[in-house]
């Protein structure tokens, strides 16, 4: 046992491994199948566990996977020693599922799972979805409204004075401050005040759990812990003060002016702290927490994964989320392409930090000793795929930049693109013995493959020769000039040099190949005019019928999303015409997509 009470000689005993048979060792390397996280109180006794150190409680179903959120918070604080169990999708009517690992000894872990609860369970017409990738079985009746509310207020029910309760995931991280909330049609304070926790970690936050834990095991405070928001009775001296909730409510221009400074407040490098009031309290936003670096990233990756659904959750049914991230490999996060309908930017960041090539290396050739492995890798590559292996020198010593953006409206000079680390990545896992294909299925920046003049040229061949299922994916999004703008999307000219050279590359290769084109329809500033012009487009100058439109949603914590409330340009102060009658959202989809 070591100093934080695990039980590691009986780990290697547990039942509880993956289902499929063991293969041979090949070349000295086998696939392991590490536990599952103890997800009911049999499996707790299996491994001579009194009690958990930490349980988490999610809104998806628990899939061991490095895709899965929770699962990686698990087992980043079960390597450093921890007991953590793990309750997914709770029946939130009753105690049994919320109360059938007991009580932990450290904190209870609360998300809402890999998609915000009110995206997962309403279209952007506000229809219930009826089926959920998350859920066994695919049907939509186990993740409630607000999700994070409801668990926090489930934990509470329970267990009267219990231990802290945190807030992670995305749902929480894009409500850490005052935000528009599209389904209630308001403004909502910090969720904080709504939810009964105690404190939120906002961002991707395997480091800052682990400082958390180890601090509530030390008995040492957290308040002043980076990536950490909590409530406080009075503002710390020091932090930025924002425009208080109420402010905000009664003037949409304070609002804007609280998300600028909120929005550039978001580089561990520049960040200041934060501090909002509501009423008589205060949210106290403490400044980021420090990017993971390369080592840090291969640490998380190292980490074994039954890459499975708990058996316990399976017996419901299968998830289809399995189907696409079982053999993904995740490459990189971050994104500095800062599309204003996009939640990157706030909850992973705009400075991209990837895996060493070794660390790649290392995880596919495991894949290919996994007893359902046939041979193809589903994707590889991050929130964008090329933007692997690159960054702007400027911004990694002084971060990013608050009066322009590194892609918009041009890619700037200081940002050297260079695709030759992705593109050796590529040629090395198909060196790989097992592996028959390797996809890029992650979206590409065509305007940065296009500026890199060094191996732009030569990464468009190498996918086009290797690495596309028939179709690759672009996200263009639009083709009028000021709704691009207002996206902050690149123009049509570089999308249609992409194609020219796209489609060249793919009859060279002798391949019949396609570009798969997503667009979206009722963005701020768009009207029925703009989604004639779009169709007009798509028909004379890429020959297509769109079928990849999607009605625009805005996301909490984006720029979109107080575009769409405020109904003004929040850079220039521009009236827009925003859409908002849900029938004629609908139509403008139809515009595009009616045969």
């Amino acid at each position: 046992m070591d100093r934080r009470g695990i039980h590691t000689a009986t780990i290697k005993n547990s039942l509880f491994l993956t289902s499929t048979p063991l293969p041979e060792r090949l070349k000295g390397e086998y696939y392991c199948p590490i536990m599952f996280l103890p997800t009911t109180r049999s499996e707790m006794d299996q491994l001579g566990w009194d009690a958990c150190d930490v349980i988490l409680v999610s809104g998806d179903s628990y899939i061991d996977s490095p895709f899965i959120g929770a699962a990686v918070i698990g087992k980043v604080l079960q390597n450093a020693g921890y007991r953590v169990g793990i309750i997914a999708q709770p029946d939130v009517h009753s105690a049994d599922d919320i109360t059938r690992l007991g009580e932990p000894l450290l904190f209870w872990g609360v998300t809402g799972g890999c998609i915000d609860s009110m995206v997962a369970n309403y279209t952007a017409t506000l229809k219930k979805r009826r089926n959920d990738d998350y859920t066994p079985g695919g049907v939509n009746d186990r993740r409630p409204d607000r999700a994070v509310i409801v668990y926090t207020n489930l934990i509470r029910r329970f267990f009267k004075a219990t231990r802290p309760i945190v807030l992670g995931g995305i749902e929480a991280s894009l409500r850490r401050v005052t935000h528009y909330d599209y389904w209630s049609d308001r403004l909502r304070a910090p969720i904080l005040f709504d939810s009964k926790a105690d404190y939120l970690l906002y961002g991707m936050a395997e480091q800052s759990i682990l400082e958390f834990a180890n601090r509530l095991h030390d008995g040492l405070d957290v308040e002043d812990m980076r990536g950490l928001c909590c409530l406080a009775k009075a503002a710390p001296e020091g932090y930025l003060t924002l425009p208080s909730f109420e402010e905000c409510v009664n003037d949409p221009e304070t609002f804007t002016r609280m998300f600028h400074t909120f929005y550039v407040n978001n580089d561990p490098i520049t960040a200041r702290g934060l501090v909002q009031q509501k009423g008589d309290r205060y949210l106290v936003h403490n400044p980021p927490a420090p990017y993971p670096d390369t080592t840090a990233m291969d640490g998380f990756h190292k980490l074994e994964y039954t890459r499975d659904q708990h058996p316990y959750y399976a017996a419901r049914g299968e998830v289809k989320a399995l189907e696409t991230i079982r053999f993904a490999v995740s490459t990189h996060r971050g994104c500095y392409g800062e599309c204003n309908f996009c939640s990157i930017a706030v909850h992973e960041g705009r400075t991209v930090r990837w895996r060493s090539q070794e660390s790649i290396l290392r995880e596919i050739k495991q894949l290919t000793l996994h007893p359902e492995f046939k041979g193809y890798i589903q994707d590889v590559g991050g929130p964008t795929a090329n933007m692997y292996g690159f960054e702007c020198s400027k911004k990694l010593l002084k971060g990013c930049c608050d009066d322009k953006r590194c892609l918009h409206p041009d890619i700037c000079h200081v940002m050297k693109v260079d695709h030759t680390p992705q593109v050796n990545l590529l040629r090395e896992i198909r060196k790989i013995k097992g592996i028959k294909k390797v996809f890029v299925a992650s979206g590409i920046r065509y305007d940065m493959v296009l500026h890199d003049k060094k191996s732009g040229q030569e990464y468009l061949e190498e996918i086009a020769n290797h690495h596309v299922s028939g179709q690759l994916k672009v996200a263009p999004e639009h083709t009028d000039p000021k709704v691009l703008g207002l996206m902050g999307k690149p123009g049509n000219a570089s999308l249609l040099e992409f194609k020219r050279r796209f489609d060249t590359a793919s009859a060279q290769a002798g391949k019949k190949q396609f570009l798969t084109y997503y667009f979206i329809a009722a963005y701020p500033g768009c009207s029925d005019r703009e989604m004639h012009a779009l169709r007009n487009f798509t028909s004379q100058k890429l020959h297509i019928h769109p079928e990849q439109v999607q009605v625009f949603t805005p996301l909490p914590s984006t720029y979109a999303s107080v575009m769409y409330y405020t109904e003004k340009n929040p850079f220039t102060g521009e009236r827009l015409f925003v859409e908002k009658s849900l029938s004629r959202k609908a139509r403008q989809k139809q515009i595009v997509t009616a045969k």
